[in-house]
């Protein structure tokens, strides 16, 4: 296990991105199939900086409320981070920064808050001054996800989440 610590580096900047991506996760039979919440592009990162990261949503489960079938839904949620050399890439590479996070969403318990929080260490071959985007993902997935239609879609609430990214880096001397 690697321990990280702040010690000795400063606080060098915050940013927050409050700008929802999706709006739905589609329900399917695979936990694979990851949707972008949130994003946020870093400033100029040095190699060993550090990254505090603090992200919430929230999804409401009101699949089958019009006259299908209620269900349970499996929530899966952790953090990616790519180059900012392509800054809306969809493909790779990407490397996930986080564990991996998940909770179920029933009918009755029907708002699910989502929170992750992460410490990453820049790499040590990071080229020095270059951006890197943060991206918060999710995935709903369920065994039922077929029983109305295979269509329902899992609401990502507006309004209710935020990506934080709190950057520490050594002092320059």
């Amino acid at each position: 296990m690697t321990a990280l610590s702040t010690a000795g580096r400063v606080l060098v900047g915050a940013q927050s991105d409050t700008q929802l991506i999706t709006r739905g996760l589609p329900v399917d039979g695979t936990s694979q199939t990851w949707r972008r919440l949130y994003r946020l592009v870093t400033g100029g990162l040095q190699p060993g900086d550090l990254l505090d990261i603090d992200a919430d949503a929230r999804v409401t489960n009101d699949c089958g409320r019009d006259g299908g079938t209620r269900y349970t839904i499996g929530v899966g949620w952790h953090l990616w981070a790519y180059s900012y050399t392509d800054p809306l890439r969809d493909a790779g590479p990407w490397w996930q920064i986080s564990h991996l996070m998940g909770d179920n969403v029933d009918a009755i318990r029907h708002h699910m808050p989502l929170h992750i929080s992460c410490l990453y260490q820049v790499p040590d071959d990071w080229p020095p001054g270059h951006r890197m985007v943060i991206v918060l993902q999710a995935d709903a997935h369920s065994t039922k996800w077929a029983i109305n239609g295979g269509s329902d879609l899992l609401t990502v609430d507006d309004g209710y989440g935020q990506l934080i990214v709190r950057h520490w880096a050594t002092p320059a001397t």
